[in-house]
């Protein structure tokens, strides 16, 4: 009896029966990891009556209020699903649509005119589910719907009308192809920079990449991180995707810099020089040294900006007022993270690692001890957020050079699939994160014990019951200054790998989203910022995703060395897919030249990250027949280099990478992006996925200065030619 309640509720909650594993094998999960991942979503799972008790609030929330929580219309007509009690058929549905411009909507239908979709019985009473239409020519937008019936019981609901399919540029509409360079921000290198790739160094690359015709510089997830816990760097484990990571401020650039005597005469000290220069000369970023370099730094020109501009109505202050009335409470509930945390860790880092571990009293933005420590600390919480303001208005000055200079995109966004469970994300969302269980993946060839990657999932049942907003407001955030954004694991809008705490990953199982939903969400703030949306989309896609993404235009992601077709060779160019961003490699995979030489598969032997013999064999044969196609694919193009001859190895070289560019510049795909390391021949990856403390991840910096890379005349030759198969 309880194992088959139990299976109703996982139903109910969107856990799947089971899944195709990567050798094509029907998995069911068990009853322990359905209970384990129903636990974690805070449902009673330890006896037959708790497990009732889920079941019948669920109906309950599902049929005894009149309108859902949220509502969303894609296609004409426009209807929305009302629940109607069945002994009300003849009296009138009323409902009123308040628009987000001001404006209002409304109309009448008699309750038993509407068509029936299904029927419930719920306490003693019969409910009828029907449809109801509202106004056909409704802006799209996000909306209040109100409705009563019988003059009685008025609720209301988020009307989300959303368009069609996602923004693309004109240039893309009218098939042009475009090209653009992708850099991990914080590996750049410049005279200027302070260990640290900025966004001064942004604007640097965005005018070289103009200059020679690219349309775009791509970018890896700039997510606020942990100011007080340098040492947490991972792009991809953010303290949310709310903000920015203040370390990428380029401090000269603030304009009270050159105001702040105190922070001037700081800056021209000679061991501050001295500690300046070491950080650019180091081979991969020292965080700790950057954020003591920069920190205090801007708490000089901050304390000068609440002197000179806070304390008056100078347009400074007023601009800053303006940025925390527009990015209101999550701006406030992200800055008290961060004051709290730094306030604590100053008394003991280890014991207050992160908000689980802070006292009771702090752990909850809607606790006293919360609103008495914003009393007390209001300049250091101000300080954070000021720190926000300076960051956003450097990202938006690229973006609008950016289009000054003639790039239909501009910058090309990366917004990571979660968050870590420490951040201030998690902290200020409570309500829809569970932190009972990690998304993960399960095992495949290279990972046959699965991954946990250790970021706690939203539930999706929360997510509807906040209507959709901390979805809604994380895309708005992410697209503010950005021309086009792309989803890390797009997979994850339709399900994922729920690990609950305490199983191993191979006893996780899939939850799902409610894809449809999520995708209008996407697609209406895509249109509303004008920003295009690619899904990342590598390993096993489900065939739902497969549907989705070309009928919302939500463009791919084409690795070139993944794009192989039967018989092992590589795709032509010409067979590309259209509406597809195209890469040779990936910050998850070698470098171009690390790629061709091994190192890569070296570097795994070395940290043991083969699973067996038989898989190691496997992939170091897969390797040398990999070259092999390759360069017949550059042959059958027509761009095998003079130095690769016919058959056997051949050793990398700068023709070969030109080449392999060039091939894939000259695919159908309608973006296509070069890697800056690609551009110098680096072979060292950014990150090696597996590994943690074993390798430099997310830390080494590129082997030249932007100058360097772009005043070279290979990388400039290189270039043009890209511009001239793009533009063919």
């Amino acid at each position: 009896m309880l194992d088959s309640l139990l299976d109703q509720l996982a139903r109910a909650r969107g856990i799947g029966d089971a899944y195709h594993n990567y050798r094509g094998e029907l998995k069911y999960f068990s009853t322990g990891t359905k209970a384990a991942i129903l636990a974690a979503m805070g449902c009673e799972v330890g006896d037959v009556d708790g497990v009732r008790r889920e079941l019948e609030r669920i109906e309950t929330d599902r049929w005894a209020s009149l309108l859902p929580p949220v509502a969303i219309v894609r296609h004409a007509p426009r209807t929305v699903a009302v629940n109607v009690p069945a002994d009300a058929l003849d009296t009138n549905v009323a409902w009123a649509i308040a628009l987000a411009d001001g404006t209002r909507r409304e109309g009448e239908r008699r309750a038993g005119d509407l068509q029936e979709l299904e029927r419930h019985a719920l306490s003693g009473r019969e409910w009828t589910r029907r449809l109801l239409p509202v106004d056909g020519d409704l802006p799209v937008g996000r909306h209040v719907l109100h409705a009563a019936v019988g003059g009685q019981g008025a609720t209301e609901c988020a009307l989300i009308v959303a368009p069609a399919r996602c923004f693309e540029p004109e240039a893309l509409q009218s098939g042009e192809r475009l090209w653009g360079v992708a850099v991990q921000l914080y590996t750049l290198r410049s005279r200027g920079n302070w260990g640290i790739g900025d966004f001064a160094d942004l604007e640097q690359v965005v005018r070289h990449c103009a200059l020679h015709g690219a349309s775009f510089v791509g970018l890896n997830p700039l997510h606020a991180l942990f100011p007080s816990n340098p040492a947490h760097f991972g792009p991809y484990s953010p303290s949310t995707r709310h903000f920015l990571n203040v370390l990428y401020i380029a401090v000269p650039r603030v304009p009270e810099f050159a105001e702040c005597a105190d922070a001037s005469a700081e800056a021209a000290r000679p061991e501050f020089r001295r500690e300046l220069d070491r950080l650019r000369a180091t081979e991969v970023v020292d965080y700790a040294g950057v954020t003591r370099l920069k920190l205090p730094l801007l708490r000089k020109v901050y304390a000068h900006f609440v002197r000179h501009h806070l304390a008056g109505t100078t347009p400074r202050a007023e601009a800053f007022r303006r940025f925390r009335d527009e990015r209101g409470d999550a701006l406030r509930l992200h800055a008290l993270h961060d004051a709290i945390a730094e306030h604590l860790r100053g008394q003991d880092a280890d014991a207050y690692w992160g908000w689980p571990a802070w006292p009771e009293e702090l752990r909850d933005p809607s606790r006293h001890g919360v609103a008495e420590f914003a009393r007390e600390h209001v300049d250091d919480v101000q300080f954070h957020a000021w720190l926000q303001w300076i960051a956003d208005e450097q990202l938006c000055a690229v973006q609008t050079l950016a289009a000054e200079l003639g790039m239909p995109i501009g910058l090309y966004g990366d917004y990571a699939v979660g968050v870590n469970p420490a951040g201030s994300e998690t902290w200020s969302e409570q309500r829809v994160y569970r932190m009972r269980a990690g998304v993960g993946a399960p095992p495949d060839p290279l990972a046959l014990k699965g991954q946990d990657w250790g970021i706690p999932p939203q539930d999706p049942q929360a997510l509807v019951a906040a209507r959709y907003e901390p979805f809604r407001t994380l895309v708005a955030a992410n697209m503010r200054h950005f021309g086009a954004l792309r989803l890390d694991h797009v997979m994850s809008l339709f399900r994922q790998w729920w690990v609950p705490v305490g199983l191993g990953s191979t006893e996780g199982g899939y939850v799902h989203y409610p894809l449809e939903d999520l995708m209008s969400v996407l697609a209406l703030e895509s249109v509303r910022h004008r920003c295009l949306v690619v899904g990342e989309d590598l390993g096993t896609v489900p065939d739902e995703m497969r549907r989705a993404m070309p009928e919302y235009a939500i463009y791919h992601y084409k690795v070139l060395l993944f794009e192989k077709v039967e018989g092992g060779r590589f795709r032509r160019p010409e067979h590309f897919e259209r509406r597809a961003i195209a890469t040779v490699t990936t910050h998850d995979l070698p470098t171009l030249r690390g790629y061709w030489e091994g190192r890569d598969l070296a570097l795994r032997d070395a940290l043991d990250l083969f699973p067996g013999e038989e898989i190691r064999r496997q992939v170091y044969e897969e390797r040398t027949h990999d070259r092999a196609a390759l360069l017949e694919a550059l042959d059958a193009a027509g761009l095998r280099p003079r130095d690769a001859a016919q058959g056997g190895e051949r050793p990398f070289s700068e023709a070969l990478a030109r080449a392999i560019q060039l091939y894939l510049a000259r695919s159908s795909a309608a973006l296509v992006v070069l890697q800056i390391e690609d551009l110098i021949g680096m072979t060292d990856p950014v990150n090696v996925p597996g590994t943690s403390d074993e390798h430099a991840n997310w830390q080494r910096k590129v082997t030249a200065t932007i100058e360097e890379v772009f005043e070279d005349e290979a990388t400039a030759e290189l270039l043009e030619d890209v511009q001239f198969a793009r533009s063919d």
